[in-house]
């Protein structure tokens, strides 16, 4: 367990400096260069800030690329703007699709892996699956269909 979350800590981190690399030369450059490298150093602690809270808590992080570009909008000129929400928008959706594979594998919230069923409104079923199945108990016919259509198709 320490050895995943040594892992998503360090991709969390590249992901983080991908962002900052892809929106750090679009700073405002009319300012003087001490307020510049004052402004690159709060757009990578906001970038870093974002990326910490999304892997400690994904379920509750709403809207995380808002967030950051909320965030560090104001460093940035106003004809920059949409080239860093571009940027912060494609970074965020690549750590969040991360995200959600560790929690299909159960590799976060403590190694407990999720049903691989969804729910009449369309989300993720929440419950933890039979032991050595891919389904809860609610959704085990699911997993009996799919066995069946694998033998009807072999």
């Amino acid at each position: 367990m320490e050895a995943n979350l040594a892992q998503l800590q360090s991709c969390m981190y590249q992901y983080s400096r991908a962002i900052y690399r892809s929106i750090k030369d679009l700073i405002d450059p009319y300012v003087d260069q001490p307020t510049r490298l004052e402004y690159r150093r709060a757009v990578l602690c906001e970038c870093e800030e974002t990326m910490t809270r999304l892997a400690q808590d994904p379920h509750y992080f709403a809207r995380p690329d808002r967030t950051l570009f909320h965030d560090i909008r104001r460093y940035f000129p106003i004809t920059a703007q949409a080239k860093v929400a571009w940027a912060v928008r494609e970074g965020i959706t690549a750590a969040v699709g991360f995200i959600e594979v560790q929690l299909e594998a159960g590799l976060l919230d403590g190694g407990v892996s999720r049903c691989k069923a969804t729910t009449r409104k369309g989300k993720a079923c929440q419950r933890t699956p039979l032991p050595g199945r891919d389904y809860c108990p609610s959704h085990q016919h699911l997993e009996q269909s799919t066995v069946g259509r694998a033998a009807a198709i072999v």
